[in-house]
């Protein structure tokens, strides 16, 4: 076994390079892992057909020879409100004639995969310049065949919460995991008369709850068919019409859960540029800049914006943006979905941007934007002048 001051070097190397937390386990099969297959065989993944990997449930199977997992959690909280003041907020805007959208707040930024991995590379070169003999690793920013969340509750980093995200009693839940798995036999930090953390999650169910398409089938699982985070982003059909009023107007990705979270209330937000929201126009580079004050914004945008893009500034407007996973069409039918859900008043003059714009979307050779279009279009057409349509009170 490697020296345990090396393990305490990670931690303190970790910690400079940025990361909130970090730890080391046992390259090893946990029982969490072993429930996948019931998971998977109830559909629940929906048409994410990456998670059924078989080396997600064991990392000796993602990297032959491991014996050991560094994890490190990146925090991306920042101090811009989140969905419950943001609804409000929408809502003031909608009735001002600039309906808004709701972009997850881990995508306001730069793609995380980037900034995750070159702190990762960073910390196993420095590792490496510790331990003289050569040894054997790979870097994974949420881009592996893990489950990067088990392996950090074992490494003693969190708890598996209701919503089914780690959760940490000190930062909350707002951050990114990255691994890097070694041939290293290394010391964990917890001994082995230790446990994990406790789940703390108690009573609560705020996130079951709260969300509003019932996703949480019950506390600890969800059913990722029904999430607006799947919906929006993983799916590449069109959103389920019974989906599509709970959807509300987010546009990519959801916090909901998140944000309910009382472990969330205090959670320390991030001096990280990169993860600060994106700005466009007004002579702005994609740059994060406060909302408002230099054009169009990934916090809060304005829907008719979004509508507008066309399939080449979509490329150019999210290069290395984790909005681009959604693709041209993805996005367009959101923002579609989303308008839809906006109470703009019929007749009212963001209704007619919000008819134009949809108009033009309901002509376009994507049958799937066309057909959100369509539903948008007469979901306006049925809201009354000067009103907002009812039934539609979700972010």
């Amino acid at each position: 076994m490697v020296n345990a001051s090396i393990t305490d070097w990670i931690g303190e190397r970790a910690s400079e390079l940025g990361f909130a937390m970090s730890g080391v386990v046992r390259a090893e099969r946990f029982p969490e892992l072993e429930r996948n297959e019931e998971w998977l065989a109830r559909g629940y993944a929906g048409e994410m057909k990456y998670l059924e990997d078989a080396r997600r449930g064991d990392p000796q199977k993602a990297m032959p020879g491991a014996r050991s997992v560094i994890v490190c959690a990146l925090n991306y909280n920042t101090e811009f409100s989140r969905t419950a003041q943001a609804c409000a907020q929408t809502h003031r805007a909608a009735l001002d004639e600039e309906p808004r959208g709701w972009i997850s707040r881990y995508a306001w930024g730069d793609d995380y995969h980037g900034v995750l991995r070159t702190r990762l590379e960073e910390l196993l070169a420095g590792l490496r310049e510790q331990h003289a003999e050569p040894f054997e690793a790979r870097v994974y920013s949420d881009t592996g065949p893990l489950n990067e969340r088990v392996l950090a509750k074992h490494a003693g980093l969190g708890w598996l919460g209701k919503n089914t995200l780690l959760l940490n009693e000190r930062i909350g839940s707002f951050f990114f995991l990255g691994v890097i798995l070694t041939t290293l036999d290394l010391q964990p930090p917890l001994g082995s008369a230790d446990v994990p953390p406790a789940d703390r999650c108690g009573s609560c169910r705020k996130c079951i709850e709260a969300c509003p398409t019932g996703a949480l089938v019950n506390g600890y699982v969800m059913d990722a068919r029904k999430c607006i985070s799947y919906l929006t982003i993983e799916l590449r059909g069109a959103i389920p019409e019974e989906l599509r009023e709970p959807t509300g107007q987010h546009v990519f990705g959801c916090d909901i859960c998140q944000d309910v979270c009382p472990w969330n209330r205090t959670a320390p937000v991030t001096p990280a540029k990169e993860f600060q929201p994106r700005s466009y126009g007004k002579n702005s580079e994609t740059t994060a800049e406060k909302s408002g004050e230099a054009g169009e914004s990934l916090f809060q945008p304005r829907l008719e914006w979004l509508a507008s893009i066309s399939e080449q500034e979509f490329r150019e407007i999210f290069a290395g943006s984790p909005v681009k996973r959604t693709k041209w069409k993805g996005l367009m039918r959101n923002a579609c979905i989303a308008l839809g859900n906006s109470k703009v008043a019929r007749g009212s003059a963001a209704g007619e941007r919000a008819m134009k714009a949809l108009m033009r979307l309901g002509e376009c050779g994507e049958a799937m934007v066309a057909e959100s279009a369509r539903w948008a279009i007469s979901r306006i057409q049925g809201s009354e002048p000067g009103g907002n349509e009812p039934g539609s009170e979700h972010l």
